[in-house]
């Protein structure tokens, strides 16, 4: 199976947003692994994101225009003959959300329906487009796990946000067959990720400094964790279900998750366990609005389709988080 998917990648020209991105670094790095042609949409330079320092941005063709800029991604597409899009360019924090919504708005949602618009234009040009939504596009619900029938239905300004991207997605599978799948993962961590306000990162920095780690919620918030290199491979092997079973996958939305939920001290202990740093006690803070919580996925559409499995157990994807870490900050650190 992975020679076959080696030997299909190879050469195919491939459109990532958000490449500098946490996941799309990671999904970028997957891609170029498997001989695809890469062509990395990046709005802004980051020289800290892992694209580049992997050193992707002399490995791919880097193009450039706003989400928002309709002409801009239709002339990219064109320009570049592109057959698989993997859309992750997005406003992802949820704070930044709740304090300019406006931003997140236009970015989620104009975007997104934007670039499926230069797709259908361009049909069949374009052979494959995967959507990054997320757990958050589900909003507050009753029954936990969500499965993919849970309804979209977001009430905050990020969630909402998702939701709509998701389901504007959906109308173009059903109404155009546009050949667009959707992907919602839980929370993802890995190397890379530098929004230090999130727990896992801002959590593993504290450590490294002596400090004690941050808590904004109460401490008792529930989330299910997936590694990134996990997820990388999930949104690849999306792209390669539309060959394999075209009808589960066109128009389809597939969860990914650990499927293993924890709370947001929980997720924070094991953290000082591997680090050896129990000693420094969370700082619970309780400042934290606008945010679900409790929310986790069910994976079993995702086993059952495409046969994926998180490969990683949440300690060993830790452990290699942090080592990334430590060489990102340049820290000494010795967890013994």
């Amino acid at each position: 199976m992975a020679d076959v998917e080696l030997r299909s990648w190879h050469g195919r020209r491939v459109l990532v947003t958000g490449a500098t991105g946490m996941i799309g670094s990671w999904v970028v790095k997957e891609l170029l692994a498997r001989g695809a042609d890469v062509y990395a949409l990046v709005i802004e330079s980051s020289p800290a994101s892992e694209f580049y320092r992997g050193g992707h941005d002399v490995q791919t063709t880097i193009v450039s225009a706003p989400l928002e800029d309709y002409a801009g991604l239709l002339r990219i597409l064109n320009t570049h003959e592109i057959e698989t899009v993997f859309h992750l360019g997005a406003q992802t924090l949820v704070a930044a959300a709740n304090r300019a919504p406006l931003v997140t708005f236009e970015a989620n949602i104009r975007g997104t329906y934007h670039l499926l618009e230069a797709c259908r234009v361009l049909s069949p040009l374009v052979r494959h487009i995967v959507v990054a939504s997320s757990d958050k596009a589900y909003g507050d619900q009753p029954v936990l796990p969500y499965t993919e029938d849970t309804p979209l239905q977001g009430k905050h300004p990020y969630d909402v946000s998702k939701s709509a991207a998701d389901l504007i997605a959906q109308s173009y599978a059903h109404t155009y067959k546009l050949p667009v799948t959707i992907a919602r993962c839980g929370n993802v961590y890995g190397g890379g990720d530098l929004n230090w306000s999130r727990i896992v990162p801002g959590t593993i920095r504290a450590l490294l400094r002596g400090e004690r780690p941050v808590i904004r919620s109460d401490g008792t918030y529930r989330r299910d964790y997936v590694y990134v290199k996990d997820i990388a491979a999930a949104y690849v092997r999306l792209a390669d279900g539309f060959d394999d079973a075209p009808d589960d996958v066109i128009g389809g939305a597939f969860n990914f998750s650990g499927e293993q939920p924890l709370t947001v001290l929980e997720i924070v202990a094991t953290i000082q366990r591997l680090m050896n740093r129990a000693d420094l006690t969370p700082d619970v803070q309780n400042t934290a609005w606008g945010e679900i919580h409790d929310q986790y996925l069910s994976s079993a559409k995702a086993a059952r389709v495409l046969n994926w499995h998180p490969t990683y157990a949440l300690d060993d994807g830790l452990r290699e988080t942090i080592d990334w870490y430590i060489n990102f900050l340049g820290v000494r650190y010795d967890a013994d």
